[in-house]
């Protein structure tokens, strides 16, 4: 059975929504689409040679490897989650060496993890698979919670591990983002002299942004203007949820914003959606790969067949996937991730 038809009928009664749709408010003539020169969107930029080879060698690397997508595994949970409530359906994964054995298994182009996860067999993996050291995190022990990401260890640290890249959020809206934004851009700028790549998880994060019982958290005008600001501190690759609705601006009536800019920029179709994500990361220059979400069993497949589906044909660049992948065994682990990348590796797929 070709890739296609196993992913149409995965897709099921939405499979023609999704693979038939055709964006027309950005159109696909105004994005730069990823593909096999997708390093040279840097060519005429700051990043020196080391980054270059850095941003190459993760999009080099797995099954996507020379196809400008990507599928990175990430796995912070043990922190952001608590390890209980992550790893307790797959104990497996408190041990981080399984981690980095399911990227390998599943041709992922890199791993994204904790200073100490990655650092505890760095001499044994780091030259094998791209290390992405995450470098800050929301620790879930201070009582009452608190939401803040605060640094967990150096650049300098990631750099001697041998890592690739070094992966941060920003907790957008939140009342301590200006501090975040001051930590990362600095963070970034340092990643960048010593030669890695930097990658941005770009979180909306404000109880107002809950409204009339609406979660505009991952509305597509405030998700956008999220990325539109990591790639101003010099992110290499933008990490965001993907939308599920508009008009945060508008409906919680802050920031700038019109009618007219709805109307002109998007629909309510997924695709489009995300194609106003992607276009506030540099209209595609700057990568974006959406997250997989959490995982809610049998319907995982479909979930992230689907969420591919939408990223790829929005002009995004992959996907990273973490809960759906390491909370089951092995061997549907590496066959969730495999499905993802069937994706992007099917052709008749193309961007909308």
């Amino acid at each position: 059975m070709s890739n296609l038809k196993k992913i149409t009928e995965l897709l099921g009664d939405e499979a023609s929504y999704l693979l038939e749709h055709r964006s027309e408010k950005i159109s696909k003539e105004r994005l730069t689409i990823p593909g096999p020169h997708t390093v040279d969107n840097f060519a005429e930029s700051d990043r020196n040679p080391q980054v270059l080879k850095s941003i190459s060698q993760l999009y080099n690397h797995g099954a996507l490897g020379g196809t400008g997508y990507l599928n990175i595994l990430p796995v912070d949970q043990g922190i952001e989650h608590s390890a209980a409530a992550s790893f307790y359906k797959n104990q497996d994964y408190f041990d981080p060496e399984n981690i980095i054995k399911l990227a390998l298994e599943a041709g992922c182009n890199g791993v994204a993890s904790t200073f100490g996860g990655l650092a505890l067999h760095a001499r044994k993996y780091a030259h094998k698979i791209p290390f992405v050291v995450k470098i800050n995190h929301n620790e879930l022990l201070t009582y009452p919670t608190k939401y803040d990401q605060i640094p967990f260890g150096s650049v300098r640290e990631a750099w001697d591990m041998g890592a690739t890249a070094i992966g941060a959020t920003i907790y957008f809206g939140s009342e301590e983002s200006t501090r975040q934004i001051q930590e990362i851009a600095a963070a970034f700028e340092e990643a960048h002299q010593l030669g890695m790549a930097t990658i941005l998880w770009c979180y909306t994060r404000n109880s107002a942004f809950k409204k009339d019982g609406k979660d505009y958290h991952s509305a597509a005008d405030l998700t956008g203007q999220a990325n539109h600001i990591g790639v101003t501190i010099k992110a290499d690759v933008i990490k965001q949820k993907l939308p599920e609705t508009n008009f945060g601006f508008q409906d919680i009536n802050f920031g700038k914003h019109s009618k007219e800019m709805y109307e002109s920029l998007s629909t309510d179709h997924p695709i489009d959606l995300c194609r106003l994500q992607v276009a506030n990361c540099y209209m595609g220059k700057i990568g974006l790969i959406n997250s997989g979400g959490g995982s809610e069993g049998d319907s995982d497949f479909k979930a992230a067949v689907k969420t591919a589906v939408i990223n790829k044909r929005a002009g995004g660049c992959g996907l990273i996937m973490g809960r759906k992948a390491f909370q089951r065994p092995l061997k549907d682990g590496v066959e969730i991730l495999q499905s993802v990348q069937e994706v992007y590796l099917t052709d008749e797929i193309t961007v909308a």
